[in-house]
């Protein structure tokens, strides 16, 4: 059903923030386009650990990516209970899709001679985000307590930001990781202190999904390139095809399986912010997305080097990022039911698996990616079988 912030409408000059997590509503046109900017951060960076396969490379690709979620994540929590369609908030929001943008252009040298430009985009859309949770303050009372505790983890979390433009390198990263840290914190503590005020049941987890698929893309993308740079050598094409099977998998394991059980259970538990089941859906979805674009730039590496010539880091971006989105699937599926042996025998058992493959170096790549191919099959089957025993969820996400 359409909202609101869907309709064709005019849109308001000025409509106040309001608690909205009792309305029939969905992702509004504004905030695809909010994701369609940041998925543009995402393939920069994989474009960056593409060029540098390395510890050092996957280590900034992880920190990068972490600042880039969590910034998505804060600014959809905030839409997810408060969202308008008035011009003001319309332009705010524009004006973050600036700063991210600004992110993007400087995300491959983020830690090198562009790390002040993309801290002043981060910072960008933290001014902007405190500014619309000062807004609700105002307007919003009965959600004062829990307004409170983001204003003042983004305020202290973006001061750290600031600072850091003052500091020389390495410093720098190390006050941004600060800044991360207690900027995620904050709905953890709203979830102890905080009033009551619960997240949107429906709006979330199809935000969340939206994402997914966006990063999801990523690695199509990966095997449409690998096969053009290739110019259609048989091999190429032969691990591009398992390539996308792969993808097709991980969509499947988190669309029908993974991803549909964290909805259910967060569903069941009647999104009430004292129970922290909202927080470890959302917290789930760090490793499992980190991992997913990870994964995008193994299939093209695979794809590029079907038979040899394969680096260590283009194996391990694919097997360890494949680890990765299991193990963010373990934690989402055991985090929302509350217990660890909901995401046992699936699809944890799986994960150790996954790493053996990357462990043997001296297989042929389109051996190991056709292995990682079939493990991902037989953990979709195991998740159907679980599914139709009743011990994982069915509702779609």
């Amino acid at each position: 059903m359409a909202t609101d912030t869907d309709t064709d409408h005019p849109a308001p000059l000025v409509s106040p923030p309001r608690l909205r997590t009792d309305e029939d509503r969905t992702a509004s046109r504004l905030e695809l386009f909010l994701d369609l900017v940041y998925v543009l951060v995402v393939a920069q960076l994989a474009s960056a650990l593409a060029e540098d396969l390395t510890w050092h490379g996957a280590a900034v690709f992880a920190g990068l990516f972490t600042v880039t979620w969590w910034s998505w994540v804060t600014i959809t929590l905030y839409a997810n209970r408060f969202d308008t369609n008035d011009v003001l908030y319309r332009v705010a929001k524009l004006a973050m899709m600036f700063g991210v943008a600004v992110m993007a252009a400087s995300a491959t040298e983020a830690v090198g001679p562009q790390s002040g430009v993309f801290a002043l985009g981060y910072l960008a859309t933290r001014a902007l985000l405190l500014l619309l949770y000062a807004r609700a303050w105002r307007h919003v009372t009965e959600a004062r307590g829990t307004i409170a505790v983001y204003l003042t983890a983004t305020g202290v979390g973006a001061a750290l930001w600031v600072v850091s433009l003052a500091v020389p390198t390495p410093a720098r990263y190390w006050l941004w990781a600060a800044g991360i840290l207690l900027e995620a914190a904050g709905p953890l503590v709203a979830t102890r202190y905080g009033r009551d005020v619960p997240l949107h049941l429906e709006h979330l987890p199809e935000r969340f999904g939206l994402f997914v698929i966006l990063v999801l893309g990523e690695s199509v993308a990966s095997v449409v390139k690998g096969m053009y740079e290739t110019q259609w050598q048989t091999a190429s094409v032969v691990v591009a095809a398992v390539g996308f099977v792969v993808t097709a998998a991980l969509w499947w394991s988190y669309f029908d399986l993974g991803g549909a059980a964290g909805k259910q259970h967060l569903v069941e538990d009647g999104g009430g912010q004292e129970s922290g089941t909202a927080d470890r859906y959302v917290y789930g979805h760090l490793p499992l997305t980190l991992g997913l674009a990870a994964v995008g730039v193994g299939i093209e590496q695979y794809v590029v080097h079907p038979v040899g010539e394969l680096s260590t880091g283009g194996r391990w971006a694919l097997c360890a990022g494949t680890a990765l989105f299991l193990t963010g699937t373990a934690a989402l599926v055991a985090g929302t039911a509350g217990s660890w042996r909901a995401a046992w025998p699936w699809p944890t058992v799986a994960i150790p698996v996954v790493v053996a493959i990357g462990v043997l170096d001296e297989v042929l790549p389109v051996v190991s990616v056709s292995a990682v191919g079939v493990a991902l099959l037989l953990v979709v089957l195991a998740g159907i079988r679980e599914q139709r025993r009743g011990r994982i969820a069915t509702t779609e996400t």
